[in-house]
Formats: C-alpha cells, structure tokens, sequence
C-alpha cells in the first residue's frame, strides 16, 4: 500500500521553512516579467535606448526578488540611465525610479484584475504535507501583492507567517539580497534562522538566505538547466531542485 508522502531527511533536519512566492508558490514570475518590460520599454525608449528589455536574462538578473524600488534602480543603472530617485508618491511614468517602478506596479494589478494567477503543484503538495506534520512555515516576499495571490489561491490559511511588501514597508526592511525579510518571517515563527529553511528561486533571494546564516537554502529552477544550478549555487543554495515537491518523499509498503 502507499504510503502518504512525507518531507525528504534534508527538510526534517530544520524546524521551520521559509517561503519565496514568487516563482515558488506562485507562478506569477511571467505577469511580473511583463509589466517590468511594459515600464522599462517604455522608459527606454523616452530616453532614447532602443533596446527593448529582455524578460528572461534581464529581469532574472536585475529585478527578480526585489523590491519594486530596487529592481528599477538596477536594471536602468545596467542601461546607463541615471533617473532621479524620486519619491514613493510619484505616480506612474518615466522621469523617475519610483515612476518606473509604479508604472510596472500598474501594469502587474491591471492583470491581476484580469486573469488569475495559477499556483506550482508541487509547492502546494509540499505545504499541504509540512501543514499535516505541523512543521511551522511562512511566505516572505517582496511584492506588496503576495498575501492577496495566496489568499485568492486558498492557500493563506496554512501558513503560521506571511510577510509581504507591505509589511517590509511598514517596518522599513531592506530589500533582498539584505536577509531583513527572511529575518522577520523566522522570528515571527520562533525559529532561529540556523534552524530554517529558505526556499527561494531568484538569485536575490537565495544570496539573502546565504547571507542570514539560514540553515538550509534551497534553490529553485524551474528551467532545470545547467547555467541556472550554477547561478543558483554561486549565490548561495545548499541544494537546487527543479521543483519544491522535488523535497518530497514517498514509498511503498
């Protein structure tokens, strides 16, 4: 007879998980990359560089697992473009960063409006399987719209944390690759970080689970290529599966 799965030995060896959304929980990694090319393409071409940004190679080296903010300022800081910083009241345009970043924000909640956003199988086993064994875990993550796409998944419940853009704001946390928001979501498990895991699949992310003296980082690939293992374990993952439910085990009696 089967048996129901259970976590792998490398996940019971911590006493708590930490959880990117992004990418990991969500697949919302595209809609993101999109609204960023909607708000770079768009600055790019009223400050005269004709090349479009790209989605994949950019976006996964600039602005993926950052904050808003940050991710801007990298990626135009790549292109030569030195923007006045502006403020967070700046409403949706080029002149600034924080224009640039709330243009992408407008972009991203105009498709959320319009289409859901579907969730990984297998993180969702995974949850489902920790939430049964009563191993605590929370979500962390930069977007200001991670405790919605959970909640609109049904997934909410099952988590003891979540700590999202707007609670970064609200305690002015530093953004990734700083540890400050895996940080917050550990202490607010009651788990030392060297007790927990992060899973994490920006390289942002995984350098700030490196950089926090996490227990256990895991990278996630979702292209499970060669270059992205690689990128992965250069920033700091312990491990690098292609999947969360990849940290899953089951048998046969």
């Amino acid at each position: 007879m089967a048996r129901a799965p259970s976590p792998a030995a490398v996940l019971l060896s911590v006493h708590a998980v930490v959880f990117d959304t992004d990418g990991v929980i969500t697949d919302s990694a595209p809609a993101h990359a999109a609204a960023w090319k909607e708000a770079f393409d768009t600055c790019l071409s009223d400050h005269g560089d004709p090349r479009p940004f790209d989605e994949s190679d950019e976006y996964r080296r600039y602005v993926d697992g950052k904050a808003r903010k940050d991710g801007a300022a990298a990626f135009l800081a790549s292109r030569g473009l030195d923007l006045p910083e502006g403020s967070p009241d700046d409403p949706p345009g080029t002149g600034t960063v924080w224009a640039v970043a709330a243009r992408k924000d407008e972009a991203f909640t105009r498709t959320l409006r319009t289409r859901p956003i579907a969730v990984w199988p297998g993180t969702v086993r995974l949850l489902h399987v920790l939430h049964d064994a009563r191993v605590p875990f929370a979500a962390a993550s930069a977007s200001r719209h991670a405790t919605e796409l959970l909640a609109g998944a049904g997934l909410l419940d099952l988590f003891t944390a979540v700590v999202d853009g707007n609670e970064a704001h609200r305690l002015e946390l530093p953004g990734k690759p700083d540890p400050a928001l895996f940080t917050e979501a550990a202490r607010r498990l009651g788990v030392p970080a060297g007790d927990t895991a992060v899973v994490e699949d920006a390289l942002a992310g995984v350098e700030a689970g490196r950089r926090g003296g996490f227990g256990l980082v895991v990278g996630v690939d979702r292209t499970d290529s060669t270059e992205g293992t690689a990128a992965l374990r250069r920033h700091g993952a312990d491990l690098v599966v292609a999947d969360p439910g990849d940290l899953l085990i089951t048998g046969e009696d």
